[in-house]
């Protein structure tokens, strides 16, 4: 009874330094709100229990070695409460100020609206618009148990860590976090842990006005764990369910945290108005006083908390120390596969390949996404950390690696990826995997499907994620499909988003350079958009391709006109040239296979290819929107498609020799 009664009044002294350091998290997070007059309290007052009790008990991180290989990773899903990361990176030591807690949504600040991936010490990845960060938990989590199986080995668990993630009710109305949590059940990722913030609270009110379905009923469908916490603020039940999540090694875990919003601020606690408001000086007080926390001044962290959150960094540091050990005694053990797992976290392009006349001097008649496949396949034999797939199109993407395994929930060491129909999931648990590291991620899809992709390819772009996109079945050339499969809009759609280099190679050649731009970046994704019909090989095509633009037929003496065109159409204009030239007029062809490689290059190169002075004309079987800045005139296509056959189509649409010529007639006329 003695040793007890001792246990217990340890564990109660214990219990008010929790208490104070998560009430600490909840008065910072507060005040930062405040002082930018912006941002969003409900979520980090609410869910400052949960994150505290994982990020100081339950989860493997080094704030001194936020990149440290093999921590558990974290997701904050719900990424408008962005001061509940900022409070505990702050407190964690991660580096992270008082002046950047102070400056919060603050010009060139630390502290952004949104958690932002590569700005932050300590933000795994960009998250805001919802529902996304629960796919790329996802991502992380496939990644995770991957290099596990292909590098781990008894007694030298080099890669084993977890994926956590919080998000609110929000992101759980969004169907992304369905697409992806369905996957996850299906390819038992026993290491990834969901904490939802279960508040009942959306920014109109009440979540009964819009979502009343059974989440544990629909994650148990989904072959997930499902656990539930009463109360938000009873850290010991919180532990105790994290540990139960930690111990479940064949299921996802969700857990269920009933919290309050605006927990703390008993005026203000439980409603919607809480949600994206500051709370007000006066709500600032009544919480102080409510919490128990007037020792403090504003933007304090009073001494005894600093004190107790010392300690526990000290203690986090020590996993990483242990793991540096055992990978020292893995390396003598296992030196080749040491070495392996250096290089897939160093993921260097195979320079030597993509320099090669192999890599280059492949050609022929073929569909691009045929080409394609062939030079994926070259590159799996040099790129042993590719990790990727299709939206359950490889067979048409041809996007699979031939002399690779599937990843299943029963062969993690496979390496070709199967996302069924989930086009949005997929690109978001690709930038999951790819922000993860030690592999280089892909997605394929047919390209009018980038209309799902777009919101997590712009999440990619903004990080600087370089991950490659595999786009078939291009154009109108997709032919009896018809309108609702025919891309029209998608080209000039992505080429609008800043940092993503849109490919659209005329040839097989050209198609070795847009991968040669994929594997080359490291801070760009690219858009391979490839042809379902067979273009013909070019022969004045070349690696010139890879500064975006390049004469592939030059005129005969002087040129006249210069056509620009793009993959299909490209070969239309070589035809064209020829129909000018019996009836005088000199043409320069130019192909443009990525607008935004093309931009980046030197005044002196742009102006050798597109000649200031002479009329220009822009062909593409797609929108016209944007190629005004290049040329005077356009044929292209600012409707819709049709089902027929695609020549008929391209015929009716005016992709056609006699076209161009009688188009290039009026140009030169004007």
């Amino acid at each position: 009874m003695y040793t007890r009664s001792i246990d217990l009044k340890i564990r109660k002294v214990g219990l008010i330094m929790e208490i104070r350091t998560i009430n600490t998290i909840r008065m910072l997070s507060a005040e930062a709100i405040q002082a930018a007059n912006s941002g969003h309290p409900g979520l980090p007052l609410g869910a400052a229990p949960m994150a505290y009790t994982l990020w100081a008990k339950e989860m493997k991180h080094n704030p001194h070695n936020p990149l440290w290989h093999n921590r558990d990773r974290f997701v904050l899903s719900a990424g408008h409460g962005s001061m509940l990361i900022y409070s505990l990176l702050h407190l964690f030591d991660y580096g992270l100020s008082m002046e950047e807690i102070k400056n919060f949504r603050q010009f060139n600040s630390r502290t952004p609206g949104h958690p932002e991936y590569g700005h932050t010490k300590g933000v795994e990845i960009s998250t805001g618009p919802l529902g996304q960060g629960i796919a790329n938990a996802v991502g992380f989590a496939m990644a995770e148990k991957h290099l596990a199986a292909k590098f781990n080995k008894e007694g030298y668990p080099v890669v084993d860590h977890h994926t956590f993630a919080i998000s609110g009710d929000g992101c759980l109305m969004e169907g992304i976090s369905y697409e992806a949590a369905s996957l996850a059940g299906t390819l038992k990722l026993g290491k990834l842990v969901l904490m939802y913030d279960s508040n009942k609270i959306s920014i109109e009110g009440s979540t009964d006005l819009a979502f009343t379905e059974d989440v544990a009923g629909r994650f148990e469908a989904m072959h997930w764990q499902v656990l539930t916490v009463e109360d938000g603020n009873d850290v010991d039940a919180i532990q105790a369910a994290l540990k139960a999540a930690k111990a479940e090694t064949e299921k996802p875990s969700i857990i269920i945290v009933k919290t309050v919003i605006g927990y703390g601020c008993p005026s203000k606690q439980g409603s919607h108005k809480v949600h994206g408001s500051p709370l007000g000086q006066d709500g600032i007080e009544e919480m102080s006083n409510y919490l128990g926390m007037t020792d403090r001044a504003a933007f304090e962290v009073p001494s005894d908390v600093a004190s107790s959150m010392s300690k526990v960094v000290s203690e986090l540091g020590k996993s990483e120390e242990a793991w540096k050990a055992n990978f020292a005694e893995y390396a003598k053990a296992y030196p080749e596969l040491a070495a392996e797992y250096d290089a897939w976290f160093a993921n260097e392009a195979p320079m030597a390949l993509l320099e090669s006349d192999e890599f280059w001097n492949y050609n022929e008649t073929v569909a691009t996404r045929s080409s394609s496949g062939k030079v994926l396949n070259v590159l799996a034999d040099h790129v042993p950390n590719f990790f990727g797939g299709s939206a359950d199109l490889s067979p048409s993407n041809n996007s699979d690696m031939k002399k690779r395994t599937s990843f299943f929930a029963d062969s993690p060491e496979g390496s070709n990826l199967h996302f069924g129909v989930r086009e949005h999931a997929m690109t978001a648990i690709v930038n999951g995997i790819q922000a993860h590291g030690g592999l280089r991620a892909y997605g394929a899809t047919f390209f009018v499907f980038a209309d799902y992709m777009k919101p997590a390819m712009r999440l990619a772009a903004l990080m600087g994620l370089p991950v490659t996109y595999i786009l078939t079945h291009d154009s109108i050339g997709v032919g009896e499909d018809g309108p609702t499969h025919q891309p029209i809009d998608q080209l000039a759609m992505l080429r609008a988003v800043p940092n993503l280099n849109v490919v659209r190679p005329a040839d097989a050649r050209e198609v070795s350079a847009a991968w040669y731009m994929a594997m080359t970046s490291t801070s760009t994704p690219t858009a391979l958009v490839l042809t379902r019909q067979n273009l013909p090989a070019l022969e004045g095509s070349s690696r010139e391709a890879l500064k975006g633009a390049y004469v592939v037929s030059k005129e005969a003496n002087v040129s006249d006109v210069i056509l620009i065109a793009t993959g299909s159409e490209v070969s239309l204009a070589i035809d064209a040239q020829k129909a000018l030239s019996e009836v005088g007029i000199d043409a320069r062809v130019v192909s443009m296979p990525c607008q935004e490689v093309f931009d980046a290059q030197s005044d002196a190169y742009k102006a050798e290819v597109l000649t200031k002075g002479v009329p220009k004309l822009a062909i593409e079987a797609a929108s016209t929107f944007g190629w005004h800045k290049y040329a005077c005139d356009v044929i292209g296509h600012d409707g819709f498609g049709m089902s027929a056959p695609a020549g008929e189509i391209f015929e009716a649409f005016g992709f056609t020799t006699e076209n161009v010529v009688a188009r290039v007639k009026q140009l030169i006329k004007k």
